[in-house]
């Protein structure tokens, strides 16, 4: 941690006189120092306010320094626990750090000891977020939360669909998990062991759209200064996810429905026919339909590409699934944040599906994550209320 001012350390410790010295020594090094008098205030205090690090003595009233340091890393597993402990509880000590402990420290502390082990101790927890958060992130494919009617269906569609090469188009409003059921149809494909690659086509300019799907030769337009490999080839015995496929320019749309249709595809600029080996997955919020009547997607790529049709329900059509995803998302927020994760009743839970979710799941993740921040330890109705627009 860079900035010792934003690390808060917590004390539990039956000797005022330790308390106050501890207290002193990390103030002074720009600490911040929160102490309890037994391990049962100090266990009431890990649980509600989010720690860096926790020197606890092993011989208290109440409750001990084992009794503490067990209910503790049950609590929140990622804050390190220094052992403080007097000289005929070493063999103690040693046993605590076996049970989870960081570290521990002799009475009376050694000052160069206790600032190092503090600092090794915060180092090794940011970097223990770090991994926690990277794995989660890098992980293949998120789990699909829900059981209401629509999730169902859709669960059984991909596992029917997924073992084979049919194309799928996928349409449901924004932020309700198109790309999500995209994931989880290549996930349970023949393909998994290739490439998922990803193309929002929404974000690509239209002139730039041909350039990324297809790549281009060097010199084949002013900024084309080396050649590029594209999307489809990057996606040769995969899966290409064009996401926003309504937003495709009907140029670039002609040039998909050929490389649908014979398995080949050419660079801008380029003569040489490159075959490909890929399975597609579109994905649209407009009504396609609606385009091709509006002369601003073809009825042709259509009948390609929504060989298999799955409808991702908004969350306002699956309200009975808020609870299991609220839960989800406190336990991946207190991962991403490493802290407690908290805990939410059941008038608030109410009161989120009263909401109207023009969002759908995107918004609801993001509303979670603002009752964690701004409420208290647990989220209640009134929480909803004073931070969620309904």
């Amino acid at each position: 941690m860079s900035k010792k001012t934003m690390a808060t350390i917590l004390i539990v410790d039956d000797e005022r006189a330790i308390r106050k010295t501890l207290t002193e020594i990390l103030g002074f090094e720009g600490y911040k120092v929160d102490e309890a008098a037994d391990g049962e205030e100090g266990l009431k205090k890990f649980q509600s306010t989010t720690y860096d690090v926790v020197l606890c003595d092993i011989k208290m009233p109440k409750l001990d320094g084992i009794e503490f340091l067990s209910k503790a890393i049950e609590s929140n597993p990622d804050v390190p626990i220094i052992m403080i402990s007097g000289h005929g509880n070493i063999e103690t000590a040693v046993e605590a750090v076996k049970k989870g402990a960081y570290d521990y420290i002799s009475k009376p502390p050694d000052l160069n000891r206790l600032l190092i082990t503090i600092r090794n101790a915060m180092d090794r927890n940011v970097l223990a977020k770090e991994a926690k958060v990277l794995k989660r992130r890098v992980s293949k494919v998120q789990e699909m939360i829900g059981e209401s009617e629509p999730i169902k269906k859709i669960k059984e569609t991909i596992e029917k669909v997924a073992p084979t090469d049919a194309r799928v188009m996928i349409t449901g409003e924004n932020g309700s998990g198109k790309e999500l059921v995209a994931r989880w149809i290549h996930e349970k494909s023949n393909r998994a062991d290739g490439p998922l690659v990803e193309v929002n086509c929404a974000a690509i300019p239209g002139e730039l759209i041909e350039s990324e799907l297809f790549g281009h030769e060097k010199g084949s337009f002013t900024s084309a200064i080396k050649q590029r490999i594209g999307k489809f080839e990057q996606a040769n015995g995969g899966t290409l996810f064009l996401d926003e496929i309504g937003d495709m320019s009907l140029s670039a749309q002609a040039k998909v429905l050929r490389a649908l249709q014979e398995g080949k595809i050419t660079r801008v600029g380029g003569e040489k026919e490159i075959a490909v080996d890929v399975r597609v997955i579109a994905a649209t919020n407009k009504d396609l339909l609606q385009e091709v009547e509006n002369k601003n997607f073809r009825l042709d790529l259509y009948h390609r590409l929504g060989v298999i049709l799955i409808n991702v329900p908004s969350l306002n059509n699956r309200k009975d699934d808020i609870p299991l995803l609220v839960e989800r998302f406190l336990q991946d927020i207190a991962e991403d944040y490493g802290q407690a994760r908290k805990e939410i009743d059941s008038k608030a839970i109410e009161a989120l599906q009263q909401h109207n979710w023009s969002g759908n799941i995107r918004e609801l993740r993001n509303v979670v994550e603002r009752l964690v921040i701004l409420s208290g330890k647990t989220i209640t109705a009134d929480d909803v209320k004073a931070y969620v627009s309904i």
